[in-house]
C-alpha cells in the first residue's frame, strides 16, 4: 500500500504545476467526446515500479490484470461528452473438452472399474453490465458517480458413455443480479491515461439451482438431486478494492 501511495505522489508531483488540460505537445490531457476506454487492475504496476524504487532485484513484470477482482471480465466505456460516460461489462464464456479411452473407478477402492469411457464437460459463463458515469470537477483529479446494473447466468455438465454406463451430471444453473450506485475518484497522471478507484452501495442477488446426477450401469438408472441455494444483500461495498489503470483512446 506504501509503495502504491508514493507512486501516485509522484505523478501528482511530476503533474501538479501543469495548470491547463494539454501535454507540453498539445495531447488533451482529459477524455475527449466519443472516447472509448478499456480498464485493467492496476495492481501489477504499482507494484513494478514501487520494487524499482526500494531496490528489489526479483521484480514480476507488469501484466494485464482483471479489474476489481472480476476474473475474465471486459470493463469499458465510451464518453457521451466531458462530464458523462456509459460504462460496460461483458464476459462470454462457452467451452467443452472431451477426453476418450478414460477409466473410471465407480466404488472408490482405487482399480478401475470400466475401461474405454468417453468423458465430456461443458458449461457457459456469461457476465453483463451496463452503466452511467458522470464526472465532476475541471482538473486532473474528477470525483464521479453513477449507477450501474449486472447479470450474470452459469451452467455446468459433465457425461460419461461407455459400453455398461452412462452418467450425466448437471450441476445447479447460477443466476446472479446486482444493481448498485458508485462514487469514486480519477486522477489523470498522462494524457488519457488514469488512476481510479470508487466505493459503491446497492443490491445483490444469488441464486443456484439443484443438481441433478443421472447414473445409468448394468441396465440399472438412478438419479440424484441436490438442494438449491440463494442469497441476498443490501450494503455498501469497494468493489474488489482495486486501483484500475484506465486507458482512453
Amino acid at each position: 500500500m506504501k509503495k502504491g501511495l508514493l507512486i501516485v505522489a509522484m505523478m501528482i508531483g511530476v503533474t501538479a504545476s501543469a495548470q491547463d488540460m494539454n501535454s507540453k505537445k498539445g495531447t488533451p490531457i482529459l477524455p475527449e467526446s466519443g472516447d472509448w476506454s478499456i480498464g485493467i487492475g492496476a495492481s501489477s504496476s504499482l507494484n513494478y515500479f514501487g520494487n524499482l524504487l526500494n531496490g528489489n532485484v526479483d521484480n514480476s513484470a507488469m501484466s494485464f490484470d482483471w479489474t476489481n477482482g472480476n476474473e475474465n471480465v471486459i470493463t469499458g466505456k465510451m464518453m457521451k461528452d466531458a462530464n458523462t460516460a456509459y460504462r460496460a461489462k461483458v464476459r462470454l464464456g462457452f467451452g467443452s473438452t472431451t477426453a476418450d479411452n478414460q477409466s473410471v473407478d465407480l466404488d472408490g477402492d482405487g482399480a478401475a472399474d470400466i475401461d474405454s469411457v468417453e468423458i465430456k464437460n461443458g458449461g457457459s459463463n456469461i457476465n453483463l453490465g451496463a452503466g452511467i458515469q458522470m464526472y465532476r470537477g475541471k482538473g486532473r483529479v474528477r470525483g464521479f458517480y453513477g449507477a450501474e446494473a449486472n447479470i450474470g447466468l452459469g451452467s455446468s455438465k459433465e457425461t460419461w458413455t461407455a459400453t455398461d454406463l452412462s452418467v450425466e451430471a448437471k450441476a445447479g444453473s447460477t443466476f446472479n443480479l446486482g444493481v448498485r450506485g458508485f462514487i469514486g475518484v480519477e486522477y489523470f497522471f498522462a494524457p488519457k491515461m488514469s488512476l481510479s478507484g470508487e466505493f459503491g452501495w446497492g443490491l445483490g442477488l444469488s441464486s443456484t439451482g439443484a443438481s441433478e446426477t443421472t447414473v445409468t450401469f448394468a441396465g440399472t438408472t438412478t438419479t440424484t438431486k441436490g438442494g438449491k441455494s440463494s442469497s441476498f444483500g443490501l450494503d455498501t461495498d469497494n468493489a474488489g478494492a482495486a486501483i484500475n489503470l484506465n486507458f482512453y483512446f
